[in-house]
Parts: structure tokens; sequence; C-alpha cells
């Protein structure tokens, strides 16, 4: 049986500032189990996109193998799409960010897409600095393989089947940390209100932006004994609330009297991080990752933005590119012919 969505849409509709409508960044019917957290993160990429008013065609979306990687077909229907092999996602990326720089890329993985076969690649794509979002839909299960524990399964965290997992299991965010990222936050796919904006912030930010969603499993992993379960993560959730103003807009907080932290972006755009202490500094990379273990041994999940370097230079300015993107070049441009290749060498000796 085959489902289509209906084209008709309420002429009422909000449109954003560029006359889109929520509709328009729409993808085709998700197939994905009913109730799966990877369709509110795909939600999220939608809301996200629209609210930030990027234009669909804009847009490039990148996944490898995987219950996660299914997710780019039900969102942005009318963007430009990837599904690459499992684990080589990174290599995709890269190459399509240095063929066009102008595009907006988002990398959609899972726990064993990244921290298993991709875990070489990623780390790769981390310490690059590729100018994109990297999201992890993070369930601690292969959905696809009948519900086996990924390498991100937390220790004693108990199967669908009873067994109990006795390796502990990679922290996707403080690897992250470690290697460089210049934007490093975690989510639950369950907090809409917080996974929106750390979206946009993350699309808004020049360089490589991982997020680490926590997003359970409802066929594999959602039942009593998982750590990865609905009723799991909302018990042991430690939120940090935030804002994510576009430049567009009037600079502002909507938070109540506490302790807040504005970071400007390089375009303007401003993050107001309502911090979890009053001696947390998302732009402290040892502070970060000491709160992650810290709540890790508290037995508590951190969420929000975990760091963040406003003033980085991605992969295209190192490697010091065109600004034009290579795609555009014609045929005299990428082949100027002997007398140029005569001159760089001689320039050379």
């Amino acid at each position: 049986m085959s489902y289509v969505k209906p084209k008709f849409r309420h002429p009422n509709l909000p449109v954003n500032t560029l006359g889109h409508t929520i509709a328009d960044y729409d993808g085709a019917i998700s197939t994905l189990c009913a109730g799966c957290g990877h369709d509110s993160i795909s939600a999220a990429i939608k809301n996200a996109c629209f609210l930030s008013s990027i234009p669909p065609h804009r847009i490039a979306k990148v996944s490898g193998i995987g219950c996660s990687s299914k997710m780019p077909t039900y969102f942005l229907g009318k963007s430009h799409g990837f599904n690459s092999v499992h684990g080589r996602m990174p290599s995709v990326a890269t190459g399509a960010s240095l063929a066009n720089r102008d595009l907006t890329y988002i990398g959609v993985s899972g726990d064993g897409d990244t921290a298993s076969i991709g875990m070489g690649q990623f780390v790769h794509l981390v310490r690059r600095n590729v100018n994109m979002t990297y999201i992890v839909a993070n369930n601690g299960c292969y959905g696809l393989t009948k519900g086996q524990d990924s390498a991100t399964a937390d220790l004693g965290s108990v199967a669908k089947g009873g067994a109990v997992n006795e390796f502990d299991g990679i922290d996707l965010a403080s690897l992250a940390l470690l290697q460089g990222a210049s934007f490093v936050a975690r989510s639950f796919s369950g907090d809409k209100d917080q996974l929106e904006p750390l979206i946009r912030a993350a699309m808004a930010h020049k360089g490589f932006a991982f997020i680490d969603v926590v997003s359970p499993c409802v066929t594999f992993n959602n039942h009593a004994g998982s750590t990865k379960s609905y009723a799991e993560t909302r018990d042991h959730l430690d939120m940090m609330p935030l804002d994510f103003v576009p430049m567009r807009e009037e600079i502002r907080t909507h938070y109540p009297p506490g302790t807040t932290q504005g970071i400007t972006l390089h375009d303007g755009s401003v993050i107001h991080l309502h911090k979890a202490s009053n001696d947390y500094q998302a732009d402290d990379r040892i502070a970060a990752l000491n709160a992650v273990q810290q709540a890790k041994e508290d037995e508590r999940i951190l969420t929000g933005l975990l760091y963040l370097d406003p003033n980085t230079q991605d992969l295209t300015q190192t490697l010091n590119l065109a600004t034009r993107p290579l795609n555009e070049l014609g045929d005299e441009e990428l082949c100027p012919g002997s007398r140029v290749l005569n001159s760089v060498n001689e320039g050379l000796r």
C-alpha cells in the first residue's frame, strides 16, 4: 500500500520572510515506527529551516545508512539530498561543501552510522571543521537489525531481550569536544522547545556544529531497564534552555531573572543561554567536558548548548578556497591552459 500526502494546504498558513509556508519544507510520509523519536527530530529540522527562512533549494541533506539516515526523506523534499554508504556520509559532506560552500549542509546520522562503522570518518570531519550541521539521532541500538546494542549504549542498560550491556558507551558529545568541534550540543527528541533553537543556532554557526539527540527507539529500546527510553530520559534530564535570535530580529531574552549568557555569532545572530549553573561558561571547552562527565557520574543527561566557539575558521577558509562555488566555474577558469600553468610553475621556482 502506498500513501501520498495531499497537496491541499490551508490558505491562511503562516509564511516566513521568504513567503514560504511550513508546507514548503515538508517531505514524504514517514515509514518509521509510530512514536519514533526520529520523526520528532525531522519535524524540528523542518520547523527550524522554516523559522530561519532558509530557501529549501539552498539546503543539502546528507546521510548514511540506518533508521536515522532514512529521515531526510521525510523533510525538505525540495532540497538537495544524498543518501550515502554506511558510515561514509562525512566524505560526501566534505566533498560537497568544498564544491559549493554557499549551501547549508545538514547531516543526519545515527549512533551506529557515526559511533561504529563511521567513527573514523566522523573524527576527521570534526578536526577539519567542515561547515555543516551534524545531527545524531541516538537511540543506543540498531533499530534496522532487531535492536542489538550500539556503541553508545550505556553501561548497565538492559536490552529488550534481557541482556545487560557490559561495556561503557561512547559519549559522542565528549568526543566532539575533545576533537575540537566548534559547536557541541545535546538534546532530547521530545523537547521541541530546546531542540529547534539549537538546530537554528547550529545552521547559523560558521564551522562544524554537532548535536547529539537522545531519540528513543519505541520498538527495541523503550522498556524498563533501558537508559534511552522516553521515561528514563525525561527522569534524568538536566535541561539548559536557550533562545536563538536571528540578526534581523530585536535582540532580547525571554527568560525570567536569572543567570544568562549571550553569545553573538559571525552573522550577528545571538544565542541566549540560560546556564545550568552560575559558573558554567559555554565558551570554555574544558568546563564543558567537565560538566558532561560530572553529569554522567551523577547519572544525569546534560542537554543544551555545551560549547561554542563563535570565532572559528571553517575548512574553506583554512584551505583558502575561492569564494565562488567551484561548481559555478566555467571551463576556461578550471582549465586555463598551458600559459597560466607555466606562469604558476615559474612562480614556484
